[in-house]
Parts: C-alpha cells; structure tokens; sequence
C-alpha cells in the first residue's frame, strides 16, 4: 500500500518539475524574443518621420528635406530617392538623380536624414508653378504627407537624390 501512497506524491513532484522547467523555457524564450525586438531596426514609413524643407540656392536651386524619427521611433531609410510629386500628374513626379543606391541612414532622435529635390532640370521657360511638395517613404505612397514649400517652384522635369546621412550629399546636381 505503501507504494500507492509514494507514486502520487513522485508523479506530483515530477509535475511540478516538469512545470517549472516549461515556465523557465517559456520565460526565456519571451525574453529572447523581447531583446530581438529592441535591437532589431526596422524600415522606417513615412508616419515615422517628421519632415522640413528649405530653399537652397547650391546647384541653381533645390528643396532640402530634412527627415528624422519621431519621439521613441528608431528606424532607417533606404538609401534610394523619395516618392515625390508636385502635382497629381506624372510629369511632376520627381525622378532619381542618382543612379546607384546609397548607404543606408539609420534616424533616431536627432539623427536627419536628407534628400535635395530638384524641381527643374530643363534649362527653358516651361514649367508650372507648385506651393506643396506630396512626400513619401519609398514603398509608403498611400500614405504621403503633403509640405508648403519655402516658396513657389516652377516645376520641369523634378529630380531627387537618395537618402543621405550628410546633407552635403544631397545635393542634386544636373548631369
């Protein structure tokens, strides 16, 4: 009888080791996956961002974005242009000025990013005249943001750099 009494109390014991080695595993699984988490730097989208533009006389002209990370929010740029429009139509979408991707540019608190866009290209009287830059991550167009510019832009064949971590780098000169 004695044996009846000590297998409960054994497979009890076993159950409860069996438990605790379960939680300790869950637990340490969780933790792993939080420090992964914290460390991991994710591709930023547009909401991410705040964003300022100022004139630039450099290069016969040009909109400086300033891009950087919202408060809490650490994420990074592609090294590739900006979807940007100064219109609804195609023909005011700027295209890239660079033709190879650059470093990509990690923002967090006052970490910028850059990106000069070039309104015209052409060297003629044709244009038409823009108050408002619409400005996207690349991949987040659904979700533009819409910016007054410093001032009216007479806009031709626009052009954008790539991200850039010096803003002496975006700098869009013509061919």
């Amino acid at each position: 009888m004695r044996s009846r009494f000590t297998a409960p109390s054994a497979r009890l014991a076993l159950a409860a080791v069996a438990a605790m080695a379960v939680t300790a595993t869950a637990t340490a699984t969780a933790a792993a996956t939080a420090d992964s988490r914290s460390t991991a730097v994710r591709a930023c989208v547009t909401k991410d961002l705040t964003y300022k533009v100022s004139l630039k006389t450099q290069a016969g002209g040009y909109f400086l974005v300033t891009a950087k990370a919202k408060t809490g929010v650490t994420c990074y740029l592609e090294g590739v242009f900006p979807s940007a429009s100064f219109g609804s139509s195609a023909d005011t979408e700027v295209s890239p000025a660079e033709h190879a991707v650059s470093d990509r540019v990690t923002l967090s608190g006052s970490t910028a990013a850059y990106a000069g866009i070039s309104p015209k290209t052409t060297n003629n009287d044709h244009g038409r005249e823009f108050d408002f830059l619409h400005l996207a991550v690349a991949g987040d167009e659904t979700n533009a943001v819409t910016l007054a510019l410093p001032e009216t832009a007479t806009v031709d064949r626009p052009t954008a750099t790539n991200w850039h971590a010096d803003p002496a780098d975006a700098v869009p000169f013509s061919g």
